[in-house]
């Protein structure tokens, strides 16, 4: 039971991560400086409390499947799903940092430079999230 939920967590995390990158970012893009920057602040933060809860809650059930079965592959898409946190440390704050010291007023093409690094960044959870469902999967399969 742990392995599904923990396959259902991460597919639901890859789910929100792969709709930022293929609807919501172009989207946000598609505005002028000013707007782009104003709607991915509280975008931002409204996503990443749901992805970050996500994580953790998939990242602890796949380590509690793991325990359960003795399977490693319930630890190793425990594991990748979990380096969403320090890839988001390391990776994408240094950029949210950026923005988020950007006033609205002050947007120019260096804001939407940022942006645009911003969604190829967090690109990288859409793919963290892939894989980790994608290690569930197959250690669900071998499960039966």
């Amino acid at each position: 039971m742990f392995g599904l939920l923990a396959l259902v967590t991460a597919s639901v995390f890859f789910g929100a991560a792969i709709y930022i990158n293929v609807a919501e970012q172009p989207a946000r893009l598609g505005l002028d400086y000013r707007s782009a920057l104003a709607e991915w602040g509280p975008a931002y933060r409204r996503g990443f409390e749901m992805q970050a809860s996500l994580a953790i809650v998939s990242g602890l059930l796949g380590a509690a499947a793991w325990w359960q079965t003795g399977n490693p592959l319930w630890g190793l898409g425990a594991a990748v799903i979990i380096l969403n946190w320090p890839y988001t440390l390391l990776v994408v704050m240094p950029v949210n940092r950026r923005l988020e010291a950007t006033r609205p007023e002050e947007a120019s093409d260096q804001t939407r430079a940022l942006l645009t690094r911003w969604g190829k960044v967090h690109a990288g959870r859409s793919a963290l999230g892939a894989i980790a469902a994608a290690i569930y999967l197959l250690a669900a399969l071998r499960g039966f």
